[in-house]
């Protein structure tokens, strides 16, 4: 297996700061989960996913961080590597933000710079999976340059993997 630099774990847009996970960070996070329509978490159990983030982190060189936007300093989502379906040579870009935040680019400008830490660790392909029915992220994948590979079928409904070279 090749070895590869870490990734940073804190990166600068001209918008957005994604930095390392915190304990203050829980009541948010478990705020953003609840807009899936499952319930909200428990702030425990999401400190217990924070700790987990942070030790998966630790293991793997790759992480998920959490998104502030610079100006107003509120976290707004997550973006950033994870296993997920794929492999640690071949990582998925994974994001999420919360609703009052969609369409105004901030999720193709994180994902933009997880791209490029992600090609300075010397990887040369990332994964991304989504819904079929998510227009929104499927257009962000679009922008950053991934193409389809495939669909599959889950218990949650179709899945599309879309994968990009990276430089």
């Amino acid at each position: 297996m090749p070895t590869y630099e870490t990734m940073p774990f804190h990166l600068r847009t001209e918008r957005l700061t994604l930095r390392p996970w915190a304990e203050a960070d829980a009541a948010e996070f478990s705020a953003l989960l609840s807009e899936r329509g499952e319930g909200t978490p428990a702030v425990e159990r999401i400190r217990t996913s924070i700790t987990e983030l942070l030790t998966a982190t630790e293991n793997t060189g790759i992480a998920l961080l959490p998104i502030q936007r610079r100006d107003e300093g509120d976290f707004i989502g997550y973006c950033g590597l994870i296993i997920g379906r794929s492999t640690l040579d071949e990582p998925e870009i994974a994001y999420e933000l919360f609703q009052r935040v969609h369409g105004r680019g901030y999720a193709t400008e994180a994902a933009a710079a997880v791209l490029e830490a992600a090609a300075a660790t010397g990887r040369k392909r990332l994964w991304s999976t989504v819904g079929t029915w998510n227009t929104p992220s499927l257009r962000v994948l679009e922008k950053l340059g991934f193409e389809r590979d495939h669909v599959s079928t889950e218990d949650s409904g179709e899945v599309a993997w879309l994968t990009r070279a990276l430089p």
